[in-house]
């Protein structure tokens, strides 16, 4: 059996299965795996309701995380993120649309959903374009992506021509 050494943690106020859903709904290879919840001695400790959801394991792409419904103790920010290297455009659009939706879009792909979650959608060629041996080419990929919050691959190839 093959055991994941490290995964991430991700701490909601009280949107962590909600979330997890969403999340296995976008992505191939993924899945809920268990959902825990508060009992009388957790929930009198964590002030969190007995019977609610506290902690959903589930994978992503294979990839396996936890998220934690903890209160309004911690907040996440953009300090965090998760990559998600996409194949096509329309890969990019569908992960983007939903995560934009009541979210927040950044430049160069960052967005952060509804959650606070935040991600960075990108194609998988960019790492190759912004670490090629002609540093004209860089430089000219860099420009159109810092104009961008969605990734654009047909504009961040022409840039890189």
């Amino acid at each position: 059996m093959n055991i994941q050494k490290i995964s991430p943690c991700i701490w909601f106020n009280k949107d962590a299965e909600e979330a997890a859903n969403l999340y296995v709904s976008l992505f191939d290879n993924s899945k809920i795996i268990a959902v825990d919840r508060y009992n009388a001695q957790t929930s009198k400790e964590s002030e969190m309701p007995e019977g609610s959801v506290m902690w959903v394991r589930f994978t992503l792409g294979g990839q396996e995380f936890g998220a934690l419904n903890g209160g309004t103790y911690f907040t996440l920010t953009p300090a965090i993120s998760f990559v998600v290297l996409c194949e096509s455009q329309e890969e990019i659009d569908k992960l983007w649309d939903a995560f934009s939706e009541d979210g927040k879009t950044m430049q160069c792909g960052w967005v952060t959903d509804k959650y606070g979650v935040t991600w960075q959608i990108v194609p998988e060629e960019l790492d190759a374009m912004l670490h090629d041996e002609d540093e004209n080419k860089v430089k000219k990929v860099w420009e159109a992506m810092l104009k961008m919050e969605k990734l654009d691959i047909n504009e961040l190839r022409e840039a890189y021509m």
